[in-house]
Formats: structure tokens, C-alpha cells, sequence
């Protein structure tokens, strides 16, 4: 799946935002998440099997239960692709830096 593909679910952008604060249960993920969006622990457990499945987060079992966090690496296929663009408003912003000025 293409990244876009996958952040472009808003459940999915809002369980990486909230991974931003560090590591996190599964519980805690549905809990917060699911109550946000009104969706089930199924439907949140897929959106994290999504992110996992596709390199932006990753899990690790601590007894009975599944801790999450960021995988950054799969983010670096977004910059680059954001990179090309880059250029066209950091030009717009220089040229509204010189008009300020004037």
C-alpha cells in the first residue's frame, strides 16, 4: 500500500499523532481513539494492523498485552516525495520575506 494510501484515513493519522507521545498499549489506543472516532476495538485494531502491516508502527508483546510505537522509517518515503515540492513554497515564502521587508 502507498503511504498516502495509508495516512490517508484520518483513524490512522490520529493514532500516529497519538504515538507521538511515545510508546502505547493497544488498550489505551482504543480507548482514546475509538471513543474519538465512535469505532469499535475491531476497527481500531485494524487501523493499527494497517500501520503495522505497512512499516509505520511497530508492536512488541509485554505479557497480555501489545505496546505501539512510531516506525520513522517509512516516513522518509513521504519526505522525499514532499521534497520535490519543497522548493515551490519555500520560494513563495522568500518572496513574501522581500515584500515584508520593502
Amino acid at each position: 500500500m502507498h503511504a498516502f494510501d495509508v495516512l490517508g484515513d484520518p483513524v490512522r493519522r490520529r493514532i500516529l499523532e497519538y504515538l507521538t507521545e511515545g510508546e502505547m498499549t493497544s488498550g489505551k489506543i482504543v480507548e482514546t481513539v475509538g471513543a474519538e472516532f465512535r469505532i469499535s476495538q475491531a476497527a481500531v485494531s485494524q487501523h493499527l494492523k494497517v500501520l503495522r502491516d505497512n512499516g509505520f508502527a511497530q508492536s512488541r508483546v509485554n505479557g497480555s498485552q501489545r505496546i505501539y510505537k512510531i516506525q520513522p522509517d517509512r516516513f522518509g518515503e513521504i519526505d522525499d516525495w514532499l521534497a520535490r515540492f519543497r522548493n515551490l513554497w519555500s520560494e513563495g515564502l522568500d518572496d513574501l520575506a522581500s515584500e515584508v521587508e520593502n
